[in-house]
């Protein structure tokens, strides 16, 4: 990494850590008072698209979507391939309101997690996984019915570029039982903004969002038949778009949900 890209990095950095200082303030003070559509719109959607804009910007990392005449009048539940932070930050700010399935820890940290809380996120304890399916089943059908997206990573953890984490069933059962279709989204974030580390690289993401894709039947046969298929299309999506080689094989993430 170049010298200039090191100091725009550091850069971004910075303003990125500041807004999310002043803007969970804000949030917290201005939040409670909002219809909850609102209140997405101005603590989460408002800053994730101003944090996409600013890596943009300050580093040098645009992106091209494709796909958007899959995604259903009516919101669902997502499972979205996860390599970086980017992709949180961009799926939060096109899709709302979207209830995401995060680490519990995440509603403690000051200002900025009391503003999550706000949000009505699915915050599970990753420790306890058959706590967080059961967790998962009842709060994702509630959010569902208030005419939320549930967003879902399957893999259950960021997954390095060039790799992809098996799909826990969580989010297909989820599908299931609401009768609704799941929405699968592969993209490349993890070159350009890896999950280790604070190095970012310029470049184009490709986001790719795939057709709904609906359950058969009902149960657990309809469940791991969806699951699979969803896998299946991320996998092979990620190898024409160039970010999973020929040979990867899927690893076990031990996803919780």
């Amino acid at each position: 990494m170049s010298f200039t890209l090191r100091i725009r990095t550091f850069l971004f950095y910075l303003l990125l850590s500041a807004s999310a200082f002043f803007w969970g303030i804000l949030s917290v003070l201005i939040g409670p008072f909002l219809p909850f559509r609102a209140r997405y719109r101005f603590i989460v959607q408002a800053w994730c698209r101003m944090a996409v804009w600013l890596a943009r910007v300050m580093v040098g990392i645009r992106y091209e979507i494709k796909g958007l005449e899959n995604i259903p009048e009516r919101p669902c539940v997502i499972l979205a391939k996860h390599q970086s932070t980017w992709e949180t930050f961009f799926l939060s700010g096109y899709f709302e309101p979207l209830s995401q399935v995060l680490k519990r820890e995440l509603l403690f940290v000051p200002f900025f997690g009391w503003a999550m809380a706000l949000l009505r996120p699915i915050a599970i304890d990753r420790s306890n996984p058959k706590a967080a399916l059961k967790q998962l089943a009842k709060q994702g059908h509630e959010r569902l019915e208030q005419g939320a997206w549930v967003l879902v990573f399957p893999e259950g953890t960021r997954v390095p570029a060039g790799q992809i984490g098996k799909f826990s069933r969580g989010g297909a059962a989820l599908a299931v039982n609401a009768n609704l279709p799941v929405l699968p989204i592969a993209h490349n974030a993890g070159e350009f903004w890896p999950k280790e580390g604070w190095s970012k690289r310029p470049g184009i993401i490709q986001v790719v969002i795939g057709p709904a894709l609906y359950a058969e039947s009902t149960g657990p046969r309809a469940i791991a038949e969806l699951n699979d298929r969803a896998f299946a299309w991320v996998e092979q999506t990620q190898r024409e778009i160039g970010a999973l080689p020929p040979t990867a094989v899927p690893i076990d993430t031990a996803a919780p949900v």
